[in-house]
């Protein structure tokens, strides 16, 4: 069942979608539902709780410090199974399973040059970050191969060949072949780094500047930097001595990364 992609806190996107999975839901044969946290779920959970269809509503790993709006909504809902990917706030009947981060680990290394960069903003529906390709554009020597995905973010103006998006394998291999990945600090750049052995240098969004909704971005930055799994800098701080630093670190899967498992399963 294909929905459009809902903007962040959109109640109009969300009884759209409500509607559509309203009319789709019931024809369809669900064994159990698996949500990865999003606002798609509120519009489609509720059909299936009604249904006596099994749910898992897994927090987003953006999450760090407690569920997202969406989260708070899924959690009044009952019979809903509830996971944190952190267990400083897994109370009550938010349960614990691991988190996507868990299987990598990182090693620091000496700093090397860089001549192949991967600037990465994601796909944030409504929010620019010019200023992140401002301070790259000062810092990143001429000589230096960029490739700039860009999201929505207004380039007007900008020396740079920005796309709006690209197809996930083709910045799949971008990366990997690349020497340091600078992104936003989303979940999913976030991984995509570092599932192809790049230490990314996140620069969080802030809502003081119109660049997302609110800034939760900071607490996935803070928590990857912790783990060593990420370079941190404010957008208006990031260096080429930065770029170099990451360029140095290797990042590796771990052999037996711990399960994730539901509720009610083996």
């Amino acid at each position: 069942m294909m929905l459009d992609y809902p903007q962040s806190r959109s109640v109009a996107d969300v009884a759209r979608n409500a509607v559509a999975a309203l009319r789709r839901v019931p024809l369809r044969r669900t064994d159990v539902a698996v949500s990865t946290g999003a606002n798609l779920a509120v519009s489609v959970l509720p059909f299936l709780v009604a249904r006596g269809v099994p749910v898992h509503y897994i927090e987003s790993a953006t999450r760090v410090t407690g569920p997202s709006a969406s989260g708070r909504i899924i959690a009044a809902l009952p019979r809903v199974n509830l996971y944190a990917q952190y267990e400083s706030w897994a109370t009550g009947r938010w349960g614990f399973g691991g988190t996507v981060f868990d299987g990598y680990a990182a090693e620091a290394g000496e700093p090397r040059a860089v001549k192949k960069v991967v600037v990465t903003l994601g796909s944030s529906e409504g929010y620019g970050f010019r200023r992140v390709l401002e301070r790259l554009v000062q810092v990143l020597p001429p000589e230096v191969e960029v490739l700039w995905q860009t999201g929505v973010t207004d380039v007007s103006g900008l020396p740079i060949d920005a796309r709006a998006s690209m197809p996930a394998r083709e910045l799949a291999d971008a990366v990997r072949e690349a020497d340091v990945v600078v992104a936003h600090a989303g979940t999913g750049s976030s991984l995509g780094a570092l599932q192809n052995g790049k230490l990314p240098v996140l620069v969080p969004r802030r809502a003081a500047f119109g660049e997302h909704v609110d800034d939760h971005q900071q607490q996935i930055a803070d928590m990857l930097s912790g783990r060593g799994l990420a370079l941190v800098r404010e957008a208006d701080q990031v260096s080429l001595a930065d770029l170099e630093q990451a360029a140095g670190a290797s990042v590796h899967e771990q052999a037996s990364p711990p399960p994730f498992r539901l509720k009610g399963t083996s």
